[in-house]
């Protein structure tokens, strides 16, 4: 069978969950985690291969904390490891090729219009904005800045030393949420009880030592830098960030451990269902030039080409499928049977 261009995903929906409690001490920034401000906030669940449980473990542990306030949303990220090095050092360079950190956030859930940040040990920064994924022919703005941003970096090691003691390092960072709502029909940062689609990953390259210094692993055939590890607290199942139906669900709530953790809304679990038909009309669409207006072709499609059984059949819901030489248009009710969910050809959720 041929690679399709939109490959399906090899795990179902089941993304994680954190609850982002109200900070309740003030914050200095260090880079430190092992602090008054960060004292009895959990940590998220340890990092994962990109592709999911089903591939082998992160070599390294990676976790985070989550703070928020009105004014910020407050990250914590600790990486343990001993091969701690970077070379990149100028604004919007491109980070991964060092190993780095990454956050993505979509503050509505319509898998658009959302952001990334990635940061490397030397506390060098790439913060973008992405109107479309990738996957829907978008492209990044490389311009974009986060203002406000701030960020800083605790090594508990040395940099660039491979001798060194090298244990870990940790970076916090704080996010303006006024950056980060332009896009939102009220332009306002988040309220207890809401919550934003979020995911994390760490970058890390195979390296050797070689004269003192690490030098990324090649392929002899090719030498090519061998692929780097792609750990992630959401796994999407294939080997591309940028699904962003499958990342976690980050609920904002008060202060205290005591306060509830957040529920996934019903109408989350139908905007999956309509992201696998999805994914079967670009798939069809590849194989047959015109999208498809049955429901059936589309199953068919899911049962032969999704990797996992927990992708290949759809909820029996009333879905609506309209076409036409060059988009579609699905849709389902609501779980409150008022209001429509709405997945388009671009990509783009939304519940009218």
């Amino acid at each position: 069978m041929e690679p399709v261009r939109i490959p399906l995903p090899a795990v179902g929906f089941n993304p994680p969950i954190y609850t982002c409690r109200r900070a309740a001490v003030p914050f200095q920034l260090n880079g430190k985690l092992d602090k008054p401000f960060w004292q009895d906030v959990p940590f998220t669940s340890d990092f994962l291969d990109i592709e999911g449980s089903h591939m082998p473990g992160a070599r390294f542990r990676t976790r985070v904390k989550l703070l928020w306030d009105d004014e910020n949303l407050y990250i914590g990220a600790q990486l343990d490891g001993d091969e701690i090095w970077g070379s990149v050092t100028r604004r919007d360079d491109i980070i991964f090729q060092d190993n780095d950190f990454e956050v993505f956030i979509d503050p509505d859930s319509d898998t658009q219009q959302y952001y990334e940040f990635e940061m490397n040990v030397l506390n060098t920064v790439w913060d973008l904005f992405l109107p479309v994924a990738y996957r829907d022919g978008g492209s990044a703005l490389n311009g974009y800045d986060i203002r406000g941003l701030r960020t800083a970096v605790f090594v508990d090691g040395a940099i660039n030393q491979p001798s060194a003691a090298n244990r870990s390092w940790s970076a916090e960072i704080v996010i303006p949420f006024a950056a980060i709502t332009e896009c939102l029909p009220q332009q306002r940062s988040p309220q207890a009880g809401d919550y934003y689609r979020v995911n994390f990953s760490r970058v890390h390259w195979k390296t050797d030592i070689v004269d003192g210094q690490y030098k990324k692993q090649t392929d002899p055939a090719t030498g090519r830098a061998l692929p780097e590890d792609n750990w992630v607290w959401a796994p999407t199942g294939v080997v591309n960030i940028h699904y962003p139906e499958l990342w976690g669900f980050l609920f904002f709530v008060g202060s205290g451990p005591a306060t509830a953790a957040g529920v996934i809304p019903e109408d989350e679990y139908r905007k999956w269902e309509l992201r696998k038909l999805y994914y079967a009309q670009q798939i069809y669409l590849d194989l047959h030039k015109r999208y498809s207006d049955r429901l059936e072709e589309l199953a068919d499609i899911l049962r032969a080409y999704a990797p996992s059984d927990e992708n290949r059949a759809i909820q029996a819901l009333p879905y609506r499928i309209e076409t036409t030489s060059q988009t579609f248009v699905i849709s389902c009710p609501a779980a409150d049977q008022l209001r429509t969910i709405v997945i388009y050809s671009s990509g783009k959720v939304e519940v009218k």
